[in-house]
């Protein structure tokens, strides 16, 4: 990142994050440019710009978020002013497709690619009537290949000369600059040796040609790769239906767009359909099929009261739901945003390709001009077996002495020199750098989405990669989450208890009042409404009921007790009985006068002990941090291997991030958790990770959010991190490697000692190549 990535529990949490498209970009110096730019708007507070989406990240500051508009405006008139036109992402469902862009695109990048080949098959014609292997007298003619090479320039080569030079007087050279130099160059001299012959400069005009072809060609093969990397997420954007099916007063359907549909209204499911919206079922029995946002392989049993999200598929009857979140707000739309920051939001480790490239074509013309002035004044004269005599001499009067071929050697100084600066500067390949890490990680968050895994960013894939300790929440992660009452003790009145204990905690999401409000269901017990509550994280809930006079105390046993509630020896003896059998317990008092004591069990999830086991097979060490009582949490440590020093206990938030800060003093420490009680523990971690059943803001704290009730997919998610970061190492090796090694060559380094020069055409297939195998590299990710 530009700047250090915020966490949501900071400052920069609560300012304003904008995606924006950007048009211009072509390499990694206009990355950089385009970040320089927003970096130095007032406001912006942070900026992370990706070559592959054409997109750019930033976050307004709190102080600027209130007048976001007009900074807004701003900021889009300074990045017009620089040549990089661009404007609001309507992130979420909206984000799809047309038909008709779909076909546009695909119309665009087929007919540059006819114009590349029609180039490189005249360029190649012309080389091969020039040697004689042909006989076709008019593409023989010097006037032809002038002619020729005046069109490809003022028709498929004009956007690249005149972006080109727009960057360049922007002060921002990109790689269509290092293009537009070489082509002109080679253009200009063949040009003035044409007419002005006296000058003995040889003539160039096949070449431009066939760069152009190369260029293009390339272009195609890179853009062709860099859609399939965006794939995920237009697969996403489809499982959004267009319409859906309203019932209306009088028992009436009608099929109405789904952006109409307004919370508290009733929609239709039949067998097969998309679920357009987030709801809960009122009507009807059906399997759902989850797999497309979870990941999940078996179906949901949904019955009335399930709650389900956008983009599932109903697969055996009819439903009939309540609607409850529409548009941006429905889980669908949300999981696409996510996708869309983590891929605008890039890792740390491309930081260093990105300042070089951002000086990167600065240098490169600066070898160019380097190039040129050795080989003319100084390196002819040194080595002068260099100048050759051209393989093929065209049998046309002054045209053999003048039309020479760029990949067959020099006869002046002046034509050497020439010819290797050129090569220079359509071999450089700034591209390679600003895709080397971009394209891996949109590819490798478009995996993840399609399991269920919801990266916040490259600098998440990058931090999970290195977590060397990973911590656990007990209840919701390690178990079930969906604690059962067991029993009620040291009470008077069991149905009262839990009448009382379930309508104060009606308002949590909880696991524990989950727990409370299945066993007043099963009771048939009717809920009082909550006149006012409050809820002590790590504590338990307090506050007053209608028609129920004086405060209602819900938490554990010694949080009650310290509130005042004074417990008789028969009920302190009950509660020490159950917290042998490691049983969780909840308190419920009124003022100072103890009601009864629940005890909940929770079972432990099927997959916790394989998905730890893996984790370790991994080398990472393991935590359990729990707020519950002592003898619960050795119970489930004992089920799952943890050792004595890997456990604590009966901890309060604030003794949570105590205990994660000692351990993230000697080592990179992610935090897994799904509760409100989780929240400033996955924010205080170096990788927050909230499973997909957890709170909301829970979900909201975290890095990395894992749908779903699978646990395995935390070791899968990891190593599909390492896997990511292994690849975005190949292609940085590969895009530094290959500028370092094709720029020296270029320049003629071999030429003296083994007389081996790279001509200009092979230059620029070589730069294209170059673009082209990190993209395709990247696209080699997989799960396994």
């Amino acid at each position: 990142m530009s700047a250090a990535s915020s966490h949501p529990l900071d400052p920069t949490a609560q300012s304003h994050a904008v995606l924006l498209d950007v048009e211009g970009m072509k390499c990694g110096a206009c990355v950089r440019a385009v970040e320089r730019t927003l970096l130095a708007q007032p406001g912006v507070k942070e900026a992370s710009v990706n070559l592959v989406t054409r997109s750019a990240w930033l976050r307004l500051d709190g102080e600027a978020t209130s007048s976001s508009q007009p900074l807004l405006d701003d900021v889009l008139a300074a990045l017009r002013g620089r040549g990089f036109p661009a404007q609001p992402r309507q992130s979420g469902l909206f984000s799809k497709e047309t038909e008709p862009e779909r076909t546009r695109g695909w119309w665009q990048q087929w007919r540059q690619l006819m114009v590349a080949l029609v180039l490189l098959l005249l360029s190649v014609l012309g080389h091969l009537a020039e040697a004689g292997t042909l006989s076709l007298p008019l593409i023989g003619t010097l006037s032809f290949h002038a002619a020729l090479a005046t069109v490809a320039l003022l028709g498929p080569g004009r956007p690249i000369l005149v972006s080109g030079w727009s960057a360049l007087r922007s002060g921002v050279p990109s790689m269509d600059t290092l293009v537009s130099l070489g082509v002109g160059s080679a253009y200009l001299a063949s040009l003035v040796a044409l007419i002005w012959p006296s000058v003995g400069w040889p003539c160039f005009f096949n070449e431009p040609v066939m760069l152009l072809g190369f260029v293009l060609l390339g272009r195609f093969l890179e853009e062709r790769a860099r859609r399939r990397t965006g794939r995920a997420l237009q697969e996403l954007a489809a499982l959004q239906p267009d319409t859906a099916r309203l019932l209306m007063a009088d028992d009436t359907v009608r099929e109405v767009p789904v952006s109409v549909l307004r919370p508290g209204e009733c929609i239709q499911l039949l067998a097969g359909d998309r679920i357009p919206v987030d709801g809960v079922v009122r009507n009807g029995c059906s399997a759902v099929d989850l797999s497309s946002l979870t990941g999940e392989p078996l179906p949901l049993e949904a019955e009335p009261g399930t709650e389900l999200s956008s983009g599932c598929l109903n697969l055996e009857a009819n439903l009939e739901m309540e609607v409850q979140r529409v548009g941006s707000d429905t889980a669908l739309a949300r999981i696409i945003a996510l996708v869309e920051e983590a891929q605008a939001r890039r890792a740390p480790i491309q930081g260093l390709a990105d300042r070089v490239a951002g000086r990167f074509c600065y240098g490169v013309v600066s070898l160019a001009l380097v190039t040129f002035l050795f080989w003319w004044q100084l390196g002819s004269r040194l080595w002068p077996q260099v100048l050759e005599v051209p393989v093929v001499l065209m049998d046309h009067g002054h045209d053999a002495a003048l039309h020479g071929s760029l990949g067959a050697g020099a006869q002046t100084p002046f034509g050497l020199g020439l010819q290797l600066a050129i090569a220079v500067l359509v071999v450089a390949c700034p591209c390679a750098l600003g895709l080397a890490t971009p394209t891996v990680i949109t590819v490798s968050s478009g995996l993840a989405a399609r399991q269920g895994w919801l990266f916040r960013g490259g600098d998440v894939i990058e931090q999970s990669a290195s977590v060397q300790r990973m911590v656990f929440d007990k209840t919701g992660t390690l178990t079930l989450g969906r604690p059962l009452v067991a029993a009620v003790m040291a009470s008077e009145d069991a149905s009262r208890t839990i009448q009382l204990a379930a309508s104060l905690e009606q308002t949590s999401r909880h696991p524990l009042a989950h727990a409370l409000l299945q066993e007043a269901q099963r009771l048939n017990l009717t809920l009082l409404p909550v006149t006012a509550s409050r809820t002590l994280p790590g504590s338990g809930m307090k506050g007053t009921l209608e028609s129920l006079k004086g405060q209602l105390r819900v938490g554990s046993p010694e949080w009650l007790q310290q509130e005042g509630v004074v417990w008789s020896a028969t009920q302190q003896q009950a509660v020490e009985e159950a917290l042998q059998r490691g049983q969780t317990l909840v308190a419920v008092g009124l003022d100072a006068e103890p009601l009864g004591v629940v005890a909940i069990d929770d079972r432990l999830r099927p997959d916790a002990p394989v998905a730890l086991q893996r984790l370790r097979d991994q080398g990472l060490t393991l935590g359990m941090l729990s707020g519950d009582r002592r003898q619960a949490v050795e119970k489930i440590a004992q089920m799952l291997g943890f050792a004595d020093d890997e456990l604590a206990w009966q901890l309060l938030p604030n003794q949570k991030l105590e205990r994660l800060e000692h351990w993230r003093a000697n080592e990179t420490v992610g935090m897994v958790g799904d509760g409100i009680n989780d929240a400033p523990a996955l924010a205080a971690a170096d990788l927050g990770i909230a499973v997909g059943t957890g709170t909301q803001i829970a979900q909201d704290t975290a890095d990395l959010v894992l749908l779903g009730d699978r646990l395995e997919a935390l070791p899968e998610a990891l190593t599909l991190a390492r896997r990511t970061m292994a690849k975005i190492r190949q292609n940085l090796f590969w895009a530094f490697g290959y500028n370092m090694i094709a720029l020296p060559v270029a320049a003629g380094a071999l030429l003296p000692g083994f007389n081996l020069l790279l001509s200009p055409p092979l230059a620029a297939l070589l730069m294209a190549l170059s673009s082209v195998s990190v993209v395709l590299n990247a696209l080699s990710l997989s799960l396994r």
